[in-house]
């Protein structure tokens, strides 16, 4: 599995550890920054991460900021796309099982380190389950693509 990874310096020293998990346990992992502790345009990062999603050079992937939520809303600009912040692990499996989540994003200031490799673990270890969530995850992605055309004036949104 090829995943992608970020951050903003609030989380390098995290996004350095999960990264060094995620090899240990013979994952591809391609980090597309911050790479120190200097202030960085973290929107920017998560665009990156969501778009190499969307083009499908990377399958999942984790975003971490001070609290993972800028990362989330961040990421979720990108269309096609479902990041979840998780704060425990069931938040991590249910972000796939009923979401299908392609990323996940933790807050630095809000979870421990083997809290952090723990819920990354999890949602690694987890599989969409489709069923009754499946015509939600495709109602989401109906009303995505609804976006990309133009809105006559009295319409409404599918």
């Amino acid at each position: 599995m090829n995943l992608a990874i970020g951050c903003d310096e609030a989380a390098f020293e995290l996004k350095e550890l999960i990264k060094r998990h995620l090899i240990e346990k013979g994952l591809d992992v391609t980090d597309f920054g911050t790479y120190d502790t200097q202030p960085v345009q973290y929107p920017n990062i998560a665009f990156a991460v969501a778009e190499s999603i969307v083009r499908g050079e990377s399958e999942r992937a984790v975003l971490l900021c001070g609290t993972g939520i800028g990362m989330a809303i961040s990421a979720n600009k990108v269309s096609g796309i479902r990041a979840a912040q998780c704060h425990d692990t069931y938040s991590a499996e249910r972000a796939m099982r009923s979401n299908n989540a392609q990323i996940i994003t933790l807050g630095s200031r809000v979870v421990g380190s083997e809290l952090a490799k723990a819920i990354v673990d999890t949602w690694l270890g987890a599989r969409f389950d489709g069923g009754r969530s499946a015509a939600k995850v495709d109602r989401i992605t109906e009303y995505e693509e609804s976006l990309k055309q133009p809105l006559a004036a009295g319409d409404k949104r599918p």
